[in-house]
């Protein structure tokens, strides 16, 4: 026999005890999970089927072997499964939850810019038109950006309590420059102070409310801030009475934020409904499940 013939032998027993390693394997791990009771069923249908081809010998050796292998050994094989897939499960977790934060970072970086040049810009036309007032906004923005920028990075642990004061600070500056064209209302339980919140959505309403709702209103109006819970849920609303909604229009990007990062960190537990009160304008509202920090 030719080296070439025997090289040729040599592979296919090789390739033939790797496949055959496999089957046992796999044959393996299907009887270390597998339930006695399905177990038994094999039993008796290779018996019935070793009996009409009158062989009966592999069926009681089949018998025998699963047996065997089921009792010596299935118990610790069966460990070794549950906790690969334990193991496989958690860094599919792992890495979901790092493709969410970085989805959360990235949306939330969209909202950051808006209203540092809006200031920006107000602070340029009231150096020309009024520089004590220009010199508050000012101070009012330092203070802002001490406290939220921050905040617009961190992917939870804000309170709603802790963005109501962020927004009023906003609402402060807001105010320097519609004058007595924006008047505010708030209605936010102390005791709802501590309940874990998003943070720079509430802003974000209130910013949304402010351009489409009052700025295209002469005589201006009020925005109102309100939350409640219902049921389990907490309940955040931030209403005008500007010029109203189109019923038909698409959300603006902050809007689309908003339901994306809701999306992220509460899946269908929360939501953004958009509604026109009987007196005209608009309200926004967020549900999301109610917990107190400590429980969060």
């Amino acid at each position: 026999m030719r080296a070439s013939d025997i090289n040729r032998v040599l592979d296919f027993v090789r390739d033939a005890f790797h496949e055959a390693s496999k089957l046992w394997w796999r044959f393996f791990d299907w009887l270390a999970v597998v339930e006695w009771r399905q177990l038994f069923l094999t039993w008796f249908f290779v018996v019935i089927f070793f009996q009409l081809v009158n062989t009966p010998e592999p069926g009681f050796w089949y018998i025998f072997i699963s047996f065997a292998v089921k009792v010596l050994a299935g118990g610790k094989r069966k460990a070794e499964l549950m906790a690969r897939e334990a193991t496989a499960q958690a860094n599919v977790a792992t890495l979901e939850r790092r493709l969410m934060e970085a989805q959360m970072a990235a949306l939330q970086a969209q909202v950051e810019p808006h209203f540092l040049f809006n200031t920006l810009a107000l602070i340029g036309q009231l150096i020309e038109t009024d520089p004590k007032e220009a010199a508050r906004v000012h101070a009012h923005l330092i203070d802002y950006l001490r406290s939220t920028l921050p905040q617009m990075r961190q992917r939870g642990g804000t309170t709603l309590g802790k963005q109501v004061e962020l927004s009023r600070a906003y609402l402060a500056i807001m105010q320097a420059r519609m004058k007595e064209r924006l008047n505010v209302r708030f209605d936010v339980p102390d005791f709802l102070g501590s309940a874990p919140f998003p943070p720079m959505m509430l802003q974000t309403l209130i910013e949304n409310a402010i351009k489409h709702g009052l700025e295209p209103k002469i005589e201006g109006g009020t925005v109102a801030v309100r939350a409640h819970v219902v049921g389990a849920d907490l309940h955040v609303e931030v209403c005008d009475d500007g010029v109203g909604i189109d019923p038909h229009a698409d959300d603006g990007v902050g809007l689309a934020n908003i339901r994306e990062r809701l999306q992220l960190l509460y899946g269908a537990e929360a939501s953004l409904a958009i509604s026109t009160p009987p007196g005209g304008g608009a309200c926004a509202t967020i549900r999301l499940p109610y917990k107190m920090m400590e429980d969060a």
